[in-house]
């Protein structure tokens, strides 16, 4: 007779620094907020895991550690309310190692303290992400391409040179964590079992975890699992697909192609686009070549320049409002390209200008829109907390690979049970917008 593994299974507490971490994922709950009341929300909800959305990857690190800390002492006081013993601490991020790091793990190991390790878990396989020999790939065109020679290590924020994790880890650190002092966990070990090496690590140790496939990551947590219930304290610096591994949700209850049942009375919806990634500027191509859908271009250099939002907010309006009385859907975007800034901090400021002129006119959308779709993290946190003013939301699943799906509550003061894709910018392939538009309007 098979035995039946009958241990209590943690909760797994994922510090999400935008709000796409819940990509491989359904069923649970989005915090948007992180008072104690709302944190017990998730600690008590029946899902075995659930997402704070920090959003500090807008921030300086100076706020991400301060907004981090602030989510990790409230943490504090809800698991005892809550009588929580076991849980595993995930700060989720970049699959393509962009992030405040190791700002983020210092504060919640100094907050919540004593860890044994803290592992670098970045593969993503929906979005192809692997990690192999300690470096991590991005699949582009079919070949492995590593990290440090894609756009995205050359962000302006939170660029780095190499993609093979000591010597990314040493960087990042400044020397703090010398590569040389960053275990390695190779593919043959994952996949023979890592159980032994587990129970040894002390100290908060930096581990760089191999993964080439699901199943790799599922052997992995299990002896994540089988260590946690021994004692042994973890922390994880990680992209999404090991939280698939982790929760062990099981696959979700509606299928991506079967989404717009969702849809508000059959009706066009909203596509917000702020990410400014080229692999989002080929995807916004793709969908304007789609019959029903009309491109609203926000012109973000003249908000630079000094034009009033209010200008900006009113012009887009115009366009969205006369494109839905069509039966059309809008997509609204901002000007592509990644402008030029003297630092870090006017380019966060300024980020947080864009955001706030694209709430605005997510406010002053038709309110009879039968769904949005928000593409970017970034944006995708700034719907849910500000533009919607959502406490929480609870997630369907995903419409695209990498790409969840959520709704908001039926007593919504604008929008209620409007369906709300978050896509984050770089993910999917060239015609991924167009995919989710299609299942959304059952053209698929």
């Amino acid at each position: 007779m098979t035995e039946i593994d009958v241990r209590p299974r943690p909760k797994i507490i994922a510090i999400d620094d935008d709000p796409t971490g819940s990509q491989t994922v359904h069923g649970c709950l989005l915090l948007m907020r992180w008072d104690v009341e709302t944190l017990l929300l998730g600690l008590r909800d029946d899902s075995p895991i659930f997402f704070i959305l920090a959003n500090t990857r807008s921030m300086t690190p100076e706020d991400a550690d301060a907004t981090t800390r602030e989510v990790c002492r409230n943490l504090k006081q809800a698991i005892a309310i809550a009588g929580i013993r076991d849980f595993l601490v995930v700060s989720r991020s970049d699959s393509t190692l962009r992030g405040h790091y190791p700002t983020e793990t210092d504060a919640i190991a100094e907050e919540l303290g004593d860890f044994d390790a803290h592992f670098m878990t970045p593969a993503f396989f929906e979005g192809g992400r692997f990690t192999l020999d300690s470096t991590h790939y991005l699949e582009v065109g079919g070949e492995r391409v590593p990290t440090h020679e894609t756009e995205f290590a050359k962000d302006s924020v939170f660029g780095y040179s190499t993609a093979y994790l000591p010597d990314y880890v040493a960087e990042k650190t400044g020397g703090n964590i010398p590569a040389d002092r960053v275990e390695r966990f190779l593919l043959s070990d994952v996949r023979k079992g890592c159980g032994d090496r587990l129970a040894t690590l002390t100290g908060n140790v930096c581990v760089a975890v191999d993964a080439e496939v699901q199943g790799d990551l599922d052997r992995f947590a299990t002896d994540v699992l089988d260590a946690a219930a021994t004692g042994k304290r973890f922390l994880f610096r990680s992209a999404a697909s090991l939280l698939t591994s982790l929760a062990q949700v099981g696959q979700q209850p509606i299928p991506a192609e079967e989404m717009s049942k969702f849809v508000r009375g059959g009706k066009a919806g909203a596509i917000l686009i702020g990410s400014h990634v080229q692999k989002t500027t080929q995807q916004l191509s793709e969908l304007l070549e789609e019959p029903g859908t009309v491109g609203v271009e926000v012109n973000v250099v003249e908000l630079r320049d000094g034009v009033a939002p209010e200008v900006l907010r009113d012009r887009a309006l115009e366009t969205v409002r006369a494109a839905h009385a069509e039966g059309k859907t809008p997509a609204i975007y901002t000007s592509r390209g990644e402008l030029q800034f003297d630092d870090i901090e006017a380019r966060l400021k300024f980020g947080v200008a864009v955001s706030a002129l694209l709430m605005d006119i997510l406010r002053g959308l038709p309110d009879s829109i039968g769904f949005l779709v928000s593409k970017g993290g970034i944006t995708s946190n700034d719907v849910l907390s500000d533009g919607l003013a959502l406490r929480s939301a609870r997630l369907l699943g995903q419409i695209l690979a990498g790409c969840s799906v959520v709704t908001t509550a039926d007593d919504h003061p604008q929008f209620p049970n409007l369906p709300v894709v978050l896509f984050p910018g770089n993910v999917g392939g060239a015609d991924g917008l167009a995919t989710v538009y299609r299942r959304f309007s059952g053209k698929s």
